[in-house]
């Protein structure tokens, strides 16, 4: 078809849309209109146009209210969204060995979900330590329970000595006194003296020996401390690699021999994740030999983002950290198969600590008080900085909704009185910041204008002149020129 024919094509389309050239079927309609039911396309200029829903559906007619704004004191800067530097955590290999992946990518996963599994020969060979470990406390253990008997032992001994030695004594002082009265014998009298003397000796042993039970038990227990401290050491470091914490390892569970500590039951090392997220990587295939420090799966927690948006050096007279900031979608459009241009995001904006020379940008951030369902890491959008709060605002609508007809810019102005009508209004406008313009007249705040299908409206009511003949559509779409015959 030529440039003219498919121009004189759109033209009707138009008007017959709007002229409800061959009626539709619709939801709830039990008849259909005539394959070659028509009407003449619109032929002089209007301010006014029927809208009714069958209209608004067929050519996309959304709307948007005119609203108070400081366009000129709004900064409009490009950016995309990124995850925040918490948003992503790497579950590397703790130990070397091989892996079995128990997630795969993009799986949503909760705080506990087991994500691979490592068979290692250094777990096994810690586990031995830990065995070493344990065996050493335990015979510490019994040496120092043995010392409390063992002195008891000594201290009856002693006891028994020094009632021994009493009594030698009282026998030489008795053989004492028959000899200083002429009637005891020397020999009697030595005998039981070296009686007093052996016993003595063999107290002093017996304290000897004491104080080497008392050294020996303080060595004792500096082992046992020794070994006790190992085996935390080893149970930390098995915490560590495990990523469990010390008493869920040491507590007893039941097994098919006896009860035994937790760690000695687990064969292979599983990891689990620590928050709630989306496998964003798995860096290894399946059943992979991998060492110690290798990245095994990546998550990243989704609903952490912020924007991150490129301001202009030449700018930053008007910003500084506090700012309030809009960050806005990348689409003008209110249809239902793109963004809603007016789910927003609102934050503060913070200046980024350096730019980009070759570029003449500075970074700014903003993380927004709540997320959009549209927000994605990656995702393009704009931010709008008010830069002077306290100027007076201005009544403006969004510059998609201003169309051109020749070199008049209008509008359409949804008829409070009458919802299916649209009214053009030929746009008095000021400034703009790039998306949207104020209106100096014709619209009040609360008003509705078209955003998507003002271009087929402002086409359908185009100045004179500019009508091409219009033509008719059939029910499999063909379209014809001139009325049907």
């Amino acid at each position: 078809m030529t440039s003219r024919t498919l121009q004189t094509a759109l033209l009707c389309l138009l008007a017959a849309a709007l002229s409800s050239c061959g009626r539709s079927t619709t939801q709830g309609d039990d008849h259909t209109s005539s394959d070659h039911e028509s009407a003449p396309a619109q032929t002089g200029p209007s301010n006014a146009v029927d809208i009714p829903s069958s209209v608004r559906q067929n050519l996309g007619i959304t709307f948007v209210q005119a609203e108070v704004r400081r366009v000129e004191q709004t900064l409009r800067v490009p950016g995309h969204f990124e995850y925040l530097p918490s948003a992503r955590r790497e579950y590397r290999l703790t130990l070397s060995g091989r892996v079995e992946l128990l997630v795969d990518q993009f799986d949503a996963v909760e705080t506990g979900t087991p994500l691979f599994r490592i068979d290692s020969p250094d777990w096994r060979s810690l586990k031995q330590q830990l065995v070493d470990a344990e065996s050493a406390v335990e015979r510490v253990e019994a040496r120092l329970q043995s010392f409390g008997p063992l002195r008891e032992a000594h201290r009856n001994h002693e006891k028994q000595l020094e009632q021994t030695i009493e009594i030698r004594q009282e026998r030489v002082a008795q053989i004492e006194s028959v000899a200083q009265a002429g009637g005891g014998r020397v020999a009697e009298l030595n005998t039981a003296r070296d009686a007093v003397a052996t016993a003595q000796a063999e107290l002093a042993e017996i304290l000897e020996k004491e104080a080497e039970i008392e050294a020996t038990e303080i060595e004792a227990k500096s082992e046992r401390a020794a070994a006790v401290s190992k085996r935390l050491y080893l149970l930390h470091t098995a915490s560590t690699l495990l990523r469990q914490p010390v008493d869920a390892l040491t507590s007893i569970v039941d097994t098919e021999h006896a009860p035994e500590p937790r760690w000695k039951t687990i064969a292979s090392v599983e990891v689990l994740a620590t928050d709630n997220g989306i496998v964003e990587q798995v860096m290894l295939t399946q059943g992979a030999w991998a060492e110690v420090s290798q990245n095994v799966v990546t998550i990243v927690q989704p609903d952490r983002l912020r924007f991150k948006a490129s301001g202009l050096q030449t700018d930053l007279g008007l910003l500084r950290d506090g700012l309030d900031a809009t960050v806005v979608p990348p689409t003008s459009s209110r249809n239902r198969n793109v963004i809603d241009m007016m789910d927003s995001m609102h934050g503060t904006i913070m200046l980024g600590p350096g730019g980009n020379p070759e570029e003449r940008t500075i970074d700014l951030y903003v993380v927004p008080d709540s997320l959009s369902a549209w927000a994605r890491a990656g995702m393009s959008a704009q931010l709008e900085i008010v830069t002077d709060a306290s100027a007076s605002p201005t009544l403006a609508i969004p510059a998609a909704a201003v169309q051109r007809d020749g070199l008049v810019p209008v509008f359409f102005r949804r008829d409070p009185q009458n919802p299916d009508r649209a009214v053009r209004v030929e746009a008095d406008l000021g400034r703009d910041d790039g998306r949207w313009v104020v209106v100096n007249s014709g619209v009040r705040a609360g008003d509705e204008v078209v955003l998507d299908g003002a271009f087929q409206l402002m086409l359908a009511t185009a100045s004179a002149g500019t009508q091409q003949r219009g033509g008719h559509f059939h029910a499999d779409g063909t379209f014809h020129e001139g009325e049907d015959k």
